[in-house]
């Protein structure tokens, strides 16, 4: 999905996968220290990049958007509450125009999709999330970065019941911290990962308008619209924290199958209106549904109701 206004997205869709346990520290012997002779330092010293005079004009800008939002009361981390109540019609409903209708035309860069049903798409199988970012995204917010993601990969997997986890052993949803001097970086990156991506989706990766505050694409094996296999995010660098956090939240989830928007949907990121930065129980609610397995890819809105009114009426108060 293409972000604007706060957070933009240019939908395909993806997902994480298997969680891995952390084996024991092997046991070091003592080592007595010695201290460092008089007058020696390092041949080099690691400095972080300098960003761009455009790059550090989109950090003051997207600093005063965020103050702007907050100052409105928009930008919420509550995950919804008493105000925010919705009905099971209602969580139905925007399930249905959420996951079957796509917010951007697949493959046409930042076009508009057709209002039309497509087919039920999540992941078969695990997701292996894993963090890159470009040369200019400094060590300190990569250490952040990254371990939000973590955390965020551990909340997915709980929610969803599906193997999600954080790994670099054969990823296959790439999430990419970028900034305006990376599009270079974020193309090769997306070429590595899908070869054959068209050139429209291309352009738009390596030249983002400053509207456009982060993305997701994704692809299924052999032309598979239904069954994805990989994923990438782009999350520009330059935004705040919690900006960064509410694109990961957002482009992480469109990509396990969430595709679109919807102005109906509350409490929820799936809609434009950027109330709240960080998925709400709302949207635990709809991940939870699309990986239920009695909901498998490539089923029609018709085929689904019926199944999604039975799980619906089951998961009151289970999360």
């Amino acid at each position: 999905m293409i972000r604007t206004g706060i957070i933009s997205r240019i939908a395909a869709t993806a997902a994480l996968a298997a969680v891995a346990a952390c084996a024991p520290l092997a046991e070091r012997p003592e080592v007595t220290p010695h201290a460092r002779p008089d007058g020696l330092v390092p041949d080099t010293q690691i400095v972080d990049p300098e960003p761009s005079a455009q790059s550090r004009a989109l950090t003051r800008r997207y600093a005063r958007l965020e103050q702007h939002l907050v100052a409105q009361g928009l930008l919420r981390t509550d995950g919804g509450g008493p105000d925010t109540y919705y009905s099971d019609e209602d969580l139905l409903r925007n399930f249905e125009r959420i996951v079957f209708y796509d917010e951007h035309a697949v493959g046409a860069g930042a076009k508009r999709a057709p209002n039309q049903p497509g087919v039920l798409r999540k992941w078969p199988g695990p997701v292996r999330l894993s963090v890159a970012f470009g040369t200019t995204v400094s060590e300190q917010q990569r250490s952040t970065d990254t371990a939000m993601v973590a955390r965020y990969a551990s909340r997915l997997a709980q929610v969803t019941g599906h193997p999600i986890s954080m790994s670099d052993r054969a990823p296959n949803f790439h999430v990419f911290f970028m900034t305006s001097d990376d599009g270079a970086e974020a193309q090769a990156m997306l070429r590595a990962v899908s070869p054959n991506v068209n050139t429209a989706t291309l352009s738009l990766v390596g030249n983002l308008p400053r509207s456009i505050h982060c993305l997701v694409t994704a692809f299924g094996r052999d032309g598979d619209v239904a069954s994805y296999t990989r994923a990438i995010a782009f999350v520009r660098a330059e935004h705040t924290e919690l900006m960064r956090r509410s694109c990961v939240h957002e482009e992480v989830a469109q990509g396990l199958g969430l595709a679109n928007d919807s102005p109906r949907a509350r409490p929820s990121i799936f809609n434009d209106d950027d109330e709240f930065a960080l998925l709400t129980n709302h949207d635990e609610k709809l991940l939870n549904l699309l990986y239920n397995p009695r909901l498998t890819p490539g089923m029609t809105p018709d085929e689904a109701r019926p199944i999604l009114r039975r799980l619906i009426a089951a998961q009151e108060g289970a999360i």
